[in-house]
């Protein structure tokens, strides 16, 4: 089992912190938390989190400067116990800054990008409509857990209907979120001849330069993410660094050990 795999997912991380506040503090800042979860993805290894993900999250939350400073507290705190229970290497809510006042084009530019639709490959839009049909059958088990932890009259130390809450909204939020996914995807057509170029949906086949080791990914749009599948976002440093290049070529990414270069050996449409 790689590293990767044995270190826990950031939704494990946010619920054990969660876990450990005092409950008033638990309740005002688990929404925020929970928010930053979702939009990097509850799954991940919370140790594949970067700077630059951090820093992404922050500028693109969509608010007054006002409410950016009291959302993104909660979420530096988090960071701070992730750097402190060694799960990332370094404390990322350095990252975490408020953002520039948003000029009203630029908001509005936002809601019709919301609105665009969004390009998957087919095997992705497959696989949302998957967890989607597995999310919805768990309604009726999480809400006969939160019925059971109701009964208890005694809420003010209550963990269990804490815990059924949060389980609910983090279902909940789920499923309107691959929802709203499904309802603007269309699926890209894949090409009938082999593509010469990288581009979303490519299959791309990479030989690391120093070590050898031969490796496989496919370039998706960053809702369609699985890194244990090896589906990378177009828009991460390396599907950056592959776009548009052809077999032969050698890109360099950059990782926090360095400088990395690769040669694509194969690309499969």
């Amino acid at each position: 089992m790689s590293a990767s795999e044995e270190m826990p997912t950031l939704r494990t991380a946010a619920s054990t912190y969660l876990a450990g506040l005092p409950p008033l503090e638990r309740q005002e800042g688990q929404a925020e938390i929970h928010k930053f979860v979702r939009w990097y993805g509850a799954d991940r290894p919370v140790g594949e989190l970067k700077g630059h993900d951090v820093s992404a999250y922050a500028e693109n939350l969509g608010v007054s400067l006002a409410d950016a400073a009291r959302k993104l507290e909660p979420v530096r705190s988090f960071l701070a116990f992730a750097k402190k229970k060694g799960l990332t290497a370094t404390n990322l809510a350095v990252h975490l800054r408020p953002p520039k006042a948003a000029k009203k084009a630029k908001a509005q530019r936002r809601v019709k990008e919301d609105e665009a639709p969004l390009s998957l490959t087919r095997e992705g839009i497959a696989a949302l409509e998957a967890e989607l049909e597995e999310l919805r059958s768990r309604r009726p088990r999480v809400a006969a857990d939160l019925q059971r932890a109701m009964a208890d009259k005694d809420f003010r130390e209550n963990a269990p209907l804490d815990a059924a809450r949060e389980q609910q909204a983090h279902l909940e939020s789920r499923i309107r979120e691959i929802e709203a996914t499904l309802h603007r995807s269309v699926a890209m057509e894949r090409e009938k001849s082999p593509s010469s170029v990288v581009r979303q949906g490519s299959t791309v086949y990479l030989r690391n330069l120093k070590s050898g080791v031969e490796l496989k990914y496919t370039l998706v749009h960053p809702r369609e993410v699985n890194a244990s599948q090896g589906r990378i976002s177009i828009a991460s440093p390396v599907g950056k660094a592959l776009k548009t290049k052809k077999e032969g070529d050698e890109v360099e990414v950059s990782a926090p050990s360095g400088a990395i270069r690769f040669r694509i050996e194969k690309i499969q449409a």
